[in-house]
């Protein structure tokens, strides 16, 4: 089938069972309930062959100045043919003046350079079992009233407007904050994702302190297989490794449409959201 003939049309929640039946068939460990939290913040498109989910493409927006493009799958019957363009590209249509940022695969990185992205650095994912012990500083767990601050203060670090997506990590995971003076200085998010819990964001003023919010959600956490997707500049790679967290893989961190070089900031971003939130 040529891919022409195939509609593009907008993603609604009647489309979750076959975008999960995508992701499934490319090894994605997503559930529906990933797809669900990913669409409550986006809007996107999908691929149709008759009712036949063969592609999905998702534009999360982060205010009015940013936006991630993500979740981007193409059946794998249907690659090579321009499918994978024409889903990005109505998906970018969506982000209208926004930056946008995604994470390549190998596979989508040379489209995506052909739309404009430009590569900034590499995303190490880990994961697995490890056993941690409590850090000794005084980190603590965040109550609802909090999630303005964490928003605050990721946005500071992220350089968008991130508080629905955070809003929604909150309703079913879990924010370990550290304050100072009364003030929250760093935060690290956990939530069920995939096999086990996905770990992030991890905004940190430094490196240090990043690992000790690390430490104290993964202790948190024994027993069950954790991930954490870091930027190669965060300095965490070979210290993950240490604790147990095997490097199985990662992307390539692309952005679109961002005035300037990116300056270092503070606070940072220690670990994405996911590699779809960024």
């Amino acid at each position: 089938m040529r891919t022409e003939a195939l509609d593009i049309t907008a993603f609604e929640t009647r489309h979750l069972d076959g975008a999960l039946g995508l992701s499934r068939a490319a090894g994605w460990p997503h559930r529906r309930e990933d797809w669900a939290l990913s669409l409550s913040v986006s809007t996107g498109v999908v691929g149709l062959d008759g009712d036949r989910v063969v592609g999905t493409a998702l534009m999360t927006p982060y205010g009015e100045a940013s936006a991630t493009i993500n979740l981007i799958i193409v059946d794998q019957q249907r690659r090579g043919r321009g499918l994978g363009r024409r889903l990005t590209t109505a998906a970018l249509a969506l982000a209208g003046d926004r930056a946008c940022r995604l994470v390549a695969t190998t596979d989508g990185l040379p489209l995506y350079e052909k739309l404009g992205f430009s590569a900034t650095q590499e995303i190490y994912q880990h994961q697995g079992f490890v056993e941690v012990s409590q850090p000794l500083i005084g980190i603590e767990w965040a109550e609802a009233a909090s999630l303005p601050d964490l928003a605050a203060l990721d946005g500071q670090a992220y350089r968008g407007d991130r508080q629905a997506l955070l809003g929604q990590i909150a309703s079913n995971g879990q924010f370990a904050v550290l304050r100072r003076t009364g003030a929250t200085a760093a935060f690290a998010a956990v939530r069920p994702f995939g096999r086990g819990q996905v770990i992030g964001p991890v905004v940190a003023p430094d490196e240090e302190i990043a690992r000790q919010l690390i430490r104290f959600v993964a202790a948190s956490r024994e027993g069950q297989f954790l991930r954490i997707d870091v930027p190669g500049d965060s300095g965490l790679s070979h210290w993950l490794e240490g604790l147990g967290f095997a490097r199985v893989g990662g992307g390539m961190a692309m952005t679109r449409g961002e005035s300037g070089a990116r300056q270092p900031r503070t606070p940072r971003t220690f670990a994405l959201a996911s590699q779809a939130f960024g």
